[in-house]
C-alpha cells in the first residue's frame, strides 16, 4: 500500500467529515435557498451567472445564441423560463451574419416596445458569436438606466481537429476595433470574479456591458462560495467605484516593483497562471486587464513600474499575421516622443499556442523565461501543500456520481478547500470519457488562485502531476493514456470486475513499465461484486452502496499507514450514519478493506505481456454537459439519447439526426436497406404497410370513436418487439389541401423541389433534395394544419407586405406577445393555414412556406400485437380526437383522422419506436397491468404473449389485469378477448372499472385497493411489475393505492413505501407510460 508521504494522511481530518454524495444541485425557486447552496460551493460561477442574468428583476428578455447553448451556457436559463421561475422571457437565437440586429432592434426607440419601457437586455454568446454581432451593435441607441444591453460571454471556442475547447478570445479580438463607444468590457477569471462582474454588469447603468468569463475552467468548478446574489442597479455608479466596491481595479499589477519584463494580458487562465509564476520569479511582472474598455491610458502608466524596460503584450490573435488590438491600445499609451519610453513587443498567441500553455504549464513557463532578462529557467508552479485527484470514467455509468461524493466529502471539512471540475471527451470514445478532477488544499491558503487546468494539466506528455488515480472504468487501461498523470509512488486504483491476475496480463507492456518506472501502487476494487454481495435484488441500492464502497477505499488510500477499518468507519459514520440503505457501515467498510487489492508488479514483465497495437489515445477536452433541473443531461446545446450521439452533434450542430438513422442496427430494424424512394426526407427507418382491417368498436352513437386498425407487414422487413410504438407517418385532409392550393393561388400539380434535412450543408453540393408536386408536399409531408411555433410567426413577418400583418406577426412572436401567442395556439387552436388566411399579405413562395412550415411529425401509437402471435401484422387502438374551437369550428387530431378514414389496401408509411413498456425476462414474474381506454392497447400484446407461452407449456406467472373505461356496454374495448383470457387463465385477476355504470363512480384505484395484499405480494416478495398505461390523471391515485398496500403488507411508512417504488422505478419494476 502507498506511504503516508504520498497519500493525504498528514491533511487534518476529522471524523466530522460529511461523505453524502448529493445529485447535481438543482436551484430553488427562492433566491435563499440559493443562496445557501452557492455559499456551500455546491454551484458553479457560470450557473451563477445564468441566474443573476435571467432574473426578471436583472432583465427584461433574454436571447440566447445557439453559440452560447453549444458551449453549455443558456440551457439551465431556458429550463428556469419553462418553469416560470420568476425567469426573464427567453428568446432563441442563430448565430449568423448581422446576429446583433435583433438587439438593436428592441432598444431602437419608436420601432420596439421594449425601447417604450423600461429594458435590460441580455445576450448570450460566445466569442465567435461576439465577433458576429460586433458590426450590428454600432446601430444601437446610447445606454440609459432604462434601456441597456448587456451581453455574457463564456470564453470557449472549439479548435484543432477534434474541435477541443479552448479559452481563446482569438474570434473576438480582431472586431475589438468596430465596437463602438458606450460599451463598457469587462473580464472576469476566478469564479469569485466571475459572479461579481456579472453582477456588476447589471449594476453600472449607463452603459452597454460586455463580460467575457472563463468557462473554459474556473467559472465550472465547484467548491467555491460566491457573494450575494441579489442585484441592485446603481444609476450614477462609475466602472472604477464599482470595481473597487468589488474588490478590484481595472488593471492589475502583481510581481516585482522593480521588475525590467512585464507580461500585459487580458483576465484569464493564461494571466492567473503568469501571476503565479510572477509571484515566486524575480524581474518578471504582470499586468492583467480586467476592464479593456473604455482603455485607460492613465491607469496603465501609473500601475506600470518605472523599472520596466521591455513589455510584452499577448494577444489572442487567429493568425500571426493579425495585429492583436490590446498590442495597439499598449504601444500607444506607451508611445512617448518627448523621452525614452519601455519597448513594446507583441506576442501573437494563435488558438494553436494557447491549447499548448493550457496543456502544457511547463511550456508556459518556458516561454516566460525567454522574456526575462536573465533567461532564468521559470518552473510552473507546483504548491506541496496541495493534493491533486483525477478520476477517469465514462459519463452515465454507475460511478459517475464518486467524483462529487469525494469533493463533498472536503468541502464540509472545516480546515480543507475542495475544487472540482468536470470536462468530457466525445470523439477519444464511442459513448465518451469523462475526466474529474479535484484539488485540495488548506483553507486560508495564500498563494495566488490558478486554475485547476495549470495545477492539474491533463497533457499528451505528462511526467505525473496527480498525488491520486482512479480508473473507474476498466475498459479506458486499454484504449487511453490514464495512468501517465500519476505522479511517482503515487496510488492507483482501479474499479473493475478482472481478478487481479487476469488485470495484471492484460495491461499492456508500456503500461506495465510506465507502472514500475514511477512505482505506482496499482490497486484494484470490484465494487460492482461486492455491492451485489450485499443487496442482490435492488438495482438502487446496489448502485448506491457500490459508490460508498468505493468511496470507502479511496479514503483508506487516502489516510494511507494511518487508515484501519475503525478509523475508516467512524470518518464515514459521521455522515452516513450507521446504515447505509439499510446495510451496517461496518460491512460496508470491511467488503472494501478485503476487497482493495494491490497488485505486485515488481517483476519484469512477462515475455507474453501484450504489446500496444494500437497507441493509447489522450484525453483531449471538447464537450461540456450541463444537467438540467428536469434531469435531461445537455451535451453542448443538445439534447441526445446516448452519449454516443455526442460527438455527431459537435460536427454536424444545425443538422444532427439520431444516431444509425439510416444504418437500421437496432433490434427492430430490418437487415434490409432503407428504400430512398420512401419518405426520403425523413430520418427514420420507414416500412410501407398496407391496412387490411379498420374497425370501429364503439358505438356509432356513442361520443368516442375507438377503432381498431391491422397492417400487413408481409415484404417489408417489419420487426417489433413487444410494447414497442408504431409511428404512423399520417397525412393531411387532401380536400383541405386542394381548397388551400386554390386559395393561395398556387397549381397543386406544380412540381417543387425541396432538401432532405440533414443531407449536407447549403451550398456544399452534396445536400440531397427530392421533387414532388406542391399537393403532394402539403398533403403528405409539410405540416400545414399542424400548430404554429413562435419561428414562424417572426419568420413569416418578413414576408408580409402590409405594414399592420408585419408588425402584428412580429409582435406575436416577440415576448411580448406570449399571452396572445398562448391564447391563439392554446384557445383557437390555430393552424399555419389559419395564420396565414388571417395575414393575408403574407405570402412567401410555396417552396420558402414549406420550409417555414416544416414537416408532419409521425404520431405514436403503442402497438397491440405481439408479433410471435400474429406474424406479418402489426395492430393499434385508437380514439379519434376532435374538438370545436370557441368560435365554432370543428378541429381534429391530424393523424387519428387520417387513420380513421383508411381504407383497406391503403398503404401507410411508418417506424417502429422503443417504448418503457417491456415484459420482464422472467416468464414467471407476477404482472400487474393497470390501463385506461387506448392504454389497454400494449397490454393486449403482453396478453396474447402470455397466452402463447402457456399454450407451448411453458410456466408463466401470475397476471392481474385492471382496467378502466366510462360504460362497459359502450368501452369495454377487447372486452371479448378479455373474458376469452380471464375463462382460459391467462388473466389471473381482472379488476374491471366503469365509472359511469353504478351509483357511485369507480376507478381503477379502487378495484386495486381490493386486492391490495396480493399485489404488494407480488410487488414485494415476488419480483412483480407493475405497468400503467393511459392518461395522466389517475397516476397520484394509483400511487397512493400502492402505497397503501406496501405500508399493510410489508408494514412500511409512507415515506420507506415511497422509496420502494422510486427503487422498482430503476429496476424498471414500475413503468408509467402516460400522455
Amino acid at each position: 500500500m502507498p506511504s503516508p508521504e504520498q497519500s493525504g494522511a498528514s491533511t487534518p481530518f476529522s471524523t466530522t467529515t460529511t461523505l453524502s454524495a448529493p445529485s447535481t444541485p438543482k436551484l430553488k425557486e427562492a433566491a435563499n435557498d440559493l443562496q445557501r447552496i452557492a455559499d456551500a460551493g455546491a454551484i458553479t460561477a457560470s450557473t451563477l451567472v445564468e441566474y443573476i442574468a435571467s432574473r426578471n428583476t436583472s432583465s427584461s428578455s433574454v436571447f440566447v445564441y445557439d453559440l452560447a447553448e453549444q458551449a453549455g451556457f443558456g440551457t439551465l436559463t431556458r429550463s428556469w423560463s419553462e418553469a416560470g421561475e420568476a425567469t426573464a422571457p427567453v428568446v432563441s437565437l442563430q448565430t449568423r451574419a448581422g446576429a446583433g440586429l435583433s438587439l438593436v432592434g428592441r432598444l431602437s426607440q419608436g420601432s420596439s416596445k421594449d425601447a417604450a419601457k423600461s429594458a435590460v437586455l441580455t445576450a448570450y454568446t460566445t466569442p465567435s458569436g461576439l465577433a458576429a454581432m460586433v458590426q450590428s451593435l454600432s446601430y444601437l441607441p446610447p445606454a440609459t438606466p432604462t434601456s441597456r444591453l448587456v451581453i455574457q460571454v463564456p470564453t470557449v471556442t472549439p479548435v484543432g481537429e477534434h474541435f477541443a475547447l479552448s479559452p481563446t478570445l482569438a474570434p473576438f479580438t480582431p472586431a475589438l476595433t468596430l465596437l463602438p463607444e458606450g460599451f463598457t468590457v469587462l473580464l472576469s477569471a476566478t469564479p469569485q470574479e466571475t459572479v461579481a462582474l456579472a453582477a456588476l454588469a447589471y449594476k453600472l447603468t449607463g452603459t452597454h456591458v460586455i463580460h467575457l468569463f472563463d468557462h473554459h475552467s474556473s467559472a465550472r468548478e465547484t467548491g467555491h462560495t460566491s457573494s450575494p446574489l441579489t442585484v441592485v442597479p446603481e444609476p450614477g455608479l462609475t466602472l472604477e467605484d464599482g470595481l473597487k466596491a468589488a474588490g478590484y481595479a481595472t488593471l492589475e499589477y502583481a510581481g516585482s516593483q522593480d521588475a525590467e519584463a512585464v507580461i500585459v494580458l487580458l483576465n484569464g487562465p493564461l494571466a492567473l497562471t503568469a501571476k503565479a509564476l510572477a509571484s515566486r520569479v524575480p524581474g518578471l511582472g504582470v499586468l492583467i486587464v480586467r476592464a479593456l474598455r473604455p482603455w485607460n491610458e492613465d491607469t496603465l502608466r501609473s500601475v506600470l513600474p518605472a523599472s520596466a524596460r521591455r513589455v510584452h503584450v499577448f494577444d489572442d490573435v487567429p493568425t500571426e499575421s493579425t495585429q492583436g488590438s490590446l498590442y495597439l491600445d499598449v504601444f500607444s499609451t506607451l508611445l512617448d516622443p518627448l523621452k525614452a519610453g519601455p519597448i513594446v513587443k507583441s506576442h501573437r498567441i494563435v488558438p494553436a499556442r494557447t491549447q499548448e500553455f493550457i496543456n502544457s504549464p511547463a511550456s508556459f513557463a518556458s516561454y516566460v523565461s525567454e522574456l526575462l532578462p536573465s533567461r532564468t529557467p521559470v518552473l510552473p508552479s507546483d504548491a506541496p501543500t496541495l493534493k491533486k485527484l483525477l478520476f477517469f470514467s465514462t459519463p452515465g455509468s454507475s460511478l459517475s456520481p464518486l467524483p462529487r461524493m469525494v469533493e463533498t466529502t472536503f468541502l464540509a471539512h472545516k480546515s480543507l478547500t475542495s475544487r472540482l471540475l468536470t470536462d468530457h471527451d466525445v470523439f477519444s470514445k464511442p459513448g465518451g470519457v469523462t475526466a474529474d478532477r479535484i484539488v485540495l488544499s488548506p483553507k486560508g491558503d495564500t498563494q495566488p488562485f490558478v486554475p485547476l487546468s495549470a495545477i492539474l494539466p491533463i497533457s499528451y506528455e505528462s511526467t505525473g502531476v496527480a498525488n491520486f488515480v482512479a480508473v473507474l472504468d476498466q475498459s479506458l487501461l486499454k484504449s487511453h493514456e490514464v495512468l501517465s498523470h500519476a505522479a511517482p509512488g503515487s496510488p492507483v486504483l482501479v474499479v473493475t470486475d478482472w481478478t487481479p491476475a487476469e488485470l495484471a496480463t492484460t495491461l499492456q507492456k508500456e503500461t506495465v513499465a510506465l507502472i514500475q518506472e514511477r512505482n505506482l501502487h496499482l490497486c484494484t476494487l470490484d465494487a460492482k461484486k461486492l455491492a451485489a454481495e450485499l443487496a442482490p435484488s435492488n438495482k438502487h441500492v446496489h448502485k448506491v452502496l457500490e459508490n460508498v464502497i468505493v468511496l470507502l477505499a479511496f479514503l483508506r488510500l487516502y489516510l494511507a499507514a494511518a487508515a484501519t477499518e475503525d478509523l475508516v468507519r467512524k470518518v464515514a459514520a459521521a455522515d452516513l450514519g450507521e446504515l447505509v440503505q439499510g446495510v451496517e457501515l461496518t460491512k460496508l467498510v470491511h467488503q472494501a478493506w478485503t476487497g482493495l487489492v494491490e497488485i505486485d508488479l515488481s517483476s519484469p514483465p512477462d515475455s507474453e505481456q501484450p504489446a500496444s497495437s494500437t497507441p493509447l489515445k489522450h484525453f483531449e477536452f471538447n464537450a461540456i454537459a450541463v444537467e438540467t433541473a428536469e434531469g435531461d443531461t445537455v451535451v453542448n446545446g443538445a439534447r441526445l439519447g446516448s452519449w454516443h450521439d455526442a460527438a455527431k452533434h459537435i460536427l454536424f450542430p444545425s443538422a444532427f439526426t439520431p444516431p444509425d438513422a439510416l444504418s437500421f442496427s437496432s433490434p427492430s430494424s430490418s437487415s434490409q436497406g432503407q428504400n430512398p424512394a420512401l419518405r426520403p426526407e425523413l430520418p427514420e427507418r420507414t416500412f410501407l404497410v398496407t391496412c387490411t382491417v379498420n374497425r370501429r368498436l364503439t358505438p356509432l352513437e356513442y361520443d368516442r370513436n375507438v377503432f381498431h386498425l391491422e397492417f400487413d407487414t408481409r415484404g417489408t422487413g417489419l420487426t417489433y418487439e413487444i410494447g414497442e410504438a408504431l409511428g404512423v407517418h399520417g397525412w393531411n385532409d387532401g380536400g383541405e389541401v386542394l381548397e388551400f392550393c386554390r386559395w393561395y393561388g398556387v397549381d397543386p400539380a406544380k412540381l417543387i423541389t425541396l432538401p432532405v434535412p440533414g443531407s449536407g450543408a447549403e451550398g456544399e453540393g452534396s445536400a440531397r433534395v427530392h421533387t414532388r408536386t406542391v399537393f403532394q408536399a402539403l398533403q403528405q409531408q409539410v405540416d400545414l394544419f399542424g400548430k404554429p411555433t413562435k419561428t414562424f410567426y417572426t419568420e413569416l413577418a418578413e414576408h408580409a407586405a402590409d405594414v399592420a400583418d408585419r408588425y402584428a406577426l412580429r409582435f406575436i412572436g416577440s415576448p411580448e406577445g406570449a399571452a396572445t401567442f398562448k391564447k391563439l395556439g392554446e384557445k383557437d387552436t390555430v393552424t399555419f393555414a389559419d395564420v396565414l388566411r388571417r395575414y393575408g399579405s403574407a405570402r412567401p413562395g410555396i417552396e420558402v412556406l414549406c420550409e417555414l412550415v416544416g414537416d408532419i411529425k409521425p404520431r405514436h401509437y403503442s402497438i397491440a400485437s405481439a408479433q410471435a402471435v400474429v406474424g406479418d401484422r402489426v395492430d393499434l387502438l385508437v380514439v379519434s380526437v376532435e374538438w370545436v374551437t370557441p368560435s365554432g369550428s370543428p378541429r381534429y387530431g391530424q393523424c387519428t383522422r387520417y387513420l380513421a378514414g383508411l381504407k383497406v389496401g391503403q398503404k401507410v408509411t411508418v417506424s417502429i419506436k422503443p417504448s418503457v413498456m417491456k415484459l420482464p425476462p422472467d416468464n414467471t414474474q407476477p404482472l400487474i397491468m393497470a390501463g385506461l381506454g387506448t392504454g389497454a392497447a400494449p397490454f393486449r400484446a403482453f396478453l396474447q404473449y402470455r397466452a402463447h407461452l402457456a399454450s407451448q407449456g411453458l410456466p408463466v406467472g401470475p397476471t392481474y389485469y385492471y382496467f378502466g373505461s366510462r360504460h362497459q356496454s359502450q368501452e369495454y374495448l377487447y372486452g371479448e378477448e378479455i373474458e376469452a383470457f380471464i375463462l382460459d387463465g391467462t388473466i389471473t385477476r381482472a379488476g374491471l372499472a366503469f365509472s359511469r355504470d353504478g351509483p357511485r363512480k369507480v376507478y381503477i384505484q379502487h378495484k386495486m385497493r381490493e386486492d391490495s395484499a396480493d399485489l404488494a405480494r407480488m410487488l414485494w416478495a415476488e419480483k412483480g411489475v407493475f405497468y400503467l398505461c393511459g392518461p395522466t390523471w389517475p397516476v397520484p391515485d394509483v400511487y397512493e393505492a400502492l402505497v397503501e398496500a406496501l405500508g399493510s403488507y410489508a408494514e412500511l411508512d409512507r415515506e420507506k413505501a415511497g422509496a420502494f417504488l422510486e427503487g422498482l422505478k430503476e429496476e424498471e419494476r414500475y413503468v408509467l407510460e402516460v400522455y
